[in-house]
């Protein structure tokens, strides 16, 4: 695996983070749910960059990019919906279709585990991913979550959520 930098999300991250989510779509959205579809511009990802960083500031969210060793953004990490209070959060990651099988998606993982604990002083993460998506489930696994239950998804589709103390 080449050297990659894990790295909080940047206002200057638009037009690189546009190309990732357009070159990744079909295959993001065969593993979860899609993104609206005025997402997909410059404005949309301008918009979406700036309600992260919002968050980001305000305490409920830390959005984080993957960069391979040439600049390119290969994934991104969330540590969202920051409880405080609760010492919870959500973590959620996407990794390029052409950079899967090189360890990004366990990084990730294990990055957000590393900040929620040093940066957040988190005690509890949750994951919640489709039961059909194989690899997401072997990650969290691997990093040490645990299925907590199987619920339904829009009334149809059947997922896991997972859960970790930190």
């Amino acid at each position: 695996m080449n050297p990659v930098t894990i790295r909080t999300l940047h206002s200057s991250d638009t037009e690189a983070l546009l190309a990732f989510e357009l070159d990744n779509r079909e295959w993001f959205e065969r593993h979860i749910d899609p993104r609206d579809p005025a997402f997909y511009s410059v404005q949309g990802v301008t918009e979406h960059i700036a309600t992260y960083l919002s968050d980001f500031a305000a305490g409920t969210w830390h959005p984080f990019v993957i960069e391979d060793s040439e600049g390119k953004i290969v994934g991104r990490a969330n540590l969202k919906d920051i409880d405080m209070a609760e010492g919870s959060a959500e973590v959620g990651y996407r990794i390029a279709q052409s950079a899967c099988g090189q360890g990004l998606a366990t990084l990730a993982v294990k990055h957000l585990i590393q900040q929620a604990q040093a940066h957040w002083n988190l005690k509890r993460l949750v994951a919640h991913v489709y039961a059909d998506n194989i690899g997401s489930t072997k990650v969290l696994k691997r990093c040490g979550f645990l299925i907590e239950q199987l619920a339904l998804h829009e009334g149809t589709e059947r997922d896991y959520r997972f859960g970790l103390w930190v």
